[in-house]
């Protein structure tokens, strides 16, 4: 049997514990909610990590054994450590996987691996989202319809400023009649990127089955494979003397 896949849920957790009506939508945090999804897939292993814990709960030593790290981010992107950002983006370009969650597209460590400010158009005024699945065959969406309704979300809305995605999984479409790009694939070095844009802190996205089997699916595809260690710089010739 194959060994189980790693992850780690990283949530600033702040909301949660300054405003009532949020930590009734989330008592456990967004983090706890995000964990409890995956715990419900097999294969999959989860610890948290949090902002205010030594480290941001992100030593080396957690990263090491952390296969893919889920980012929720949103008021305190600037808190965070470059010290703990550098050692993040050395290990997704050594091979871990980096699911970046809503308003995480903000958040130090994507725009460093986008390089682009990340910006975007918003609007939270209970709009409701579709999000359209615009690549059938891609393995976030496996068990995912041709669609994903949620009733009530934040608004999303283009010219979301990041480079071309490697493979575009889903694209939004809201009642205001925006539409965003949700679901976004990259590589980088050897580790592998992927947005995903639901997840408002108001409302109880984390609990729904759908957005639930994305996130197992999409930590099933960002975790590393089996490859020999990269090696660089100068080498001797590989055929012949």
């Amino acid at each position: 049997m194959a060994n189980p896949i790693r992850a780690t849920v990283w949530n600033e957790y702040r909301h949660e514990q300054q405003s009532d009506e949020i930590a009734a939508i989330y008592p456990e945090g967004i983090h706890g909610a995000i964990a409890a999804g995956l715990r419900e897939q097999a294969g999959i292993t989860v610890r948290t990590a949090t902002l205010d814990e030594p480290d941001h709960g992100l030593s080396d030593d957690v990263l090491a054994e952390t296969d893919v790290l889920l980012w929720w981010g949103h008021k305190a992107h600037g808190e965070v450590s470059d010290d703990v950002v550098e050692r993040v983006h050395r290990r997704v370009l050594d091979g871990m996987g980096l699911l970046v969650l809503h308003s995480a597209h903000y958040s130090k460590i994507f725009q460093r691996l986008m390089g682009t400010t990340c910006n975007l158009k918003w609007r939270e005024a209970d709009d409701a989202e579709r999000l359209w699945v615009v690549a059938p065959g891609h393995p976030i969406v496996e068990g995912i319809g041709e669609s994903i309704r949620l009733d009530r979300e934040e608004m999303y809305g283009e010219h979301f400023d990041i480079p071309e995605p490697d493979t575009l999984v889903f694209v939004s479409w809201f009642t205001g009649g925006e539409v965003f790009r949700s679901g976004a694939c990259y590589a980088r070095g050897a580790g592998k990127v992927f947005y995903f844009r639901p997840g408002h802190e108001t409302y109880p996205t984390y609990f729904n089955p759908e957005i639930r089997r994305v996130l197992g699916n999409a930590v099933r595809w960002a975790a590393p494979v089996e490859r020999p260690a990269r090696t660089f710089g100068n080498t001797r010739p590989v055929e012949g003397s």
